[in-house]
């Protein structure tokens, strides 16, 4: 069984852990242009002294398990390519949980960039265990990933559990694809959907109990319905979009609130409170054991939904669909 800090099991057992691979879409390979004045959804300087504060956290290496974990399966898609890329940018890199799982018949060589350089430098003690060369950039992959890397310079481009906080998301997405080399390839993993709705649930009715209204106190999410139209927007094609629904067991809603403050992942919604107040909490932790507690009532589930992306920048090389209506064969005389 995989333990993370104060997980009972950060790995759902196969009946708790669904994942569909039905959501794939072709665009056509037009890139738009980026998007102006971008809704601010989320504060970023507040999401990088998160990420500071994560850095120096007691269980900070600790409650490395999910974003490990994500990062393992992030790694199985780039084998599922059967390329061997050079270089590979991991944009949002946090301490390097990508690179853990890299090895020299993938890659020669990861940038490792992040806009906290706290938590990008965290880990560098351990670079001589990898087997791989490292080069960090402390760099925002919202404002500053186009300006960092020439156009048609990169081979791959990832990121993991990074692009749920970010603004612009298409115009991250438009800015990996100017920077990939034609046939290049983006490949990114990112939070959606109702993650953790368990906590989100609990705290808005502990809320409305206490306080008597209700705060964005869990960020809002992407939906995997709308993102293969963001990756054609932005230029890519043969894109796909997969889902994998991951349950994590803690014993009680206080650690899964230690363990995301210890991964970075705290609120920073621009709109946030400034503070949760203990009662508040308290009353949500209650609730959260009353409404979602599992059976043995000594453990509560957080499910993270995890969406995957990837889209290719378009090249001649590249197989095209044939013309509507040159089939040879007809469906009916097979089915």
């Amino acid at each position: 069984m995989y333990h993370g800090c104060r997980a009972l099991a950060a790995l759902a057992p196969p009946s708790r852990l669904t994942a569909s691979r039905a959501l794939a879409t072709t665009g056509a390979g037009v890139a738009a242009a980026p998007t102006a004045g971008a809704p601010q959804v989320f504060d970023r300087a507040a999401k990088r002294l998160q990420r500071d504060r994560a850095s120096r956290h007691p269980s900070a290496r600790a409650a490395d398990y999910l974003k490990d974990e994500i990062a393992a399966r992030l790694v199985d898609r780039i084998l599922d390519v059967k390329n061997r890329y050079p270089v590979i940018v991991d944009v949002g890199s946090g301490a390097g949980h990508v690179v853990k799982h890299l090895d020299a018949d993938i890659t020669s060589k990861v940038v490792m960039c992040d806009m906290s350089r706290d938590l990008l430098y965290r880990d560098a003690d351990l670079d001589g265990e990898r087997d791989v060369e490292i080069e960090r950039r402390v760099l925002d992959e919202e404002t500053q990933l186009g300006g960092a890397f020439a156009p048609d310079s990169l081979d791959m481009v990832v990121s993991n559990l990074s692009m749920h906080w970010v603004n612009d998301l298409p115009g991250v997405l438009i800015q990996a694809h100017r920077c990939l080399k034609p046939d290049g390839v983006f490949i990114g993993a990112m939070l959606g959907g109702d993650s953790v709705f368990e906590l989100r649930t609990s705290l808005q009715l502990a809320e409305l109990e206490r306080e008597g209204g209700v705060s964005p106190r869990v960020s809002p999410m992407a939906v995997s319905a709308d993102m293969g139209g963001l990756l054609s927007r932005a230029g890519f094609t043969l894109t796909t979009v997969d889902v994998d629904e991951v349950v994590v067991d803690y014993p009680s809603a206080y650690e899964l609130v230690d363990d995301l403050r210890a991964m970075g992942e705290s609120n920073a919604v621009a709109q946030r409170r400034p503070a949760l107040k203990r009662d508040t909490l308290a009353a949500a932790a209650a609730i959260y054991q009353a409404m979602h507690g599992n059976p043995d009532g000594n453990s509560v589930p957080a499910t993270f939904q995890v969406i995957y992306l990837i889209g290719w920048k378009p090249s001649p090389t590249q197989p095209k669909p044939l013309a509507r209506g040159s089939a040879q064969v007809n469906l009916k005389d097979i089915l």
